[in-house]
């Protein structure tokens, strides 16, 4: 069994029935959610003109690899009405492949772990509510450390 870590995030519509869909999906899909971040509302980053993002982290027990994760994590995305434009555009649900086990996965459709987790307080705030003490395999700090040191300075709101 594999254990991922996903970020949830949802900028249209009503995001919090949109986050609790996609859970719902990733249960019937992909596996069993283990934990479950609350929810927090986070500033859009990297493109400011358009709505806050609520955003979750879970944890879910898997018998798929990373590249069937991906893939069902696509599958869910479209089938909930996400259509891809461009970079940080609003969107009606995200879900991102924070971690996979401790696997460094490095593809051109798939980096685990995720590039930017160090980078963005609304990623870390919700993973270290959850898995502080977890370390990132690449930095080799704990999430806890991750967030002391993040130099995003957006507001993270629980809700």
């Amino acid at each position: 069994m594999n254990t991922t870590y996903l970020l949830l995030g949802s900028n249209m519509g009503n995001s919090l029935v949109l986050l609790s869909t996609a859970i719902e999906q990733i249960e019937k899909q992909i596996g069993k959610r283990m934990l479950q971040s609350g929810l927090y509302a986070t500033a859009a980053w990297g493109n400011s003109s358009q709505p806050d993002f609520l955003n979750q982290v879970i944890e879910v027990a898997t018998g798929l690899d990373a590249a069937e994760t991906l893939q069902t994590i696509l599958a869910i995305e479209k089938n909930m009405g996400r259509i891809r434009t461009v970079k940080n555009a609003p969107r009606v649900i995200d879900i991102d492949i924070l971690f996979f086990n401790n696997e460094i996965i490095t593809r051109s459709d798939l980096i685990v772990p995720h590039p930017e987790i160090q980078n963005r307080r609304f990623v870390l705030t919700p993973l270290n509510e959850i898995v502080p003490a977890m370390i990132h395999p690449v930095l080799n700090k704990t999430t806890r450390q991750l967030l002391l040191d993040c130099p995003d300075q957006l507001a993270v709101k629980k809700m």
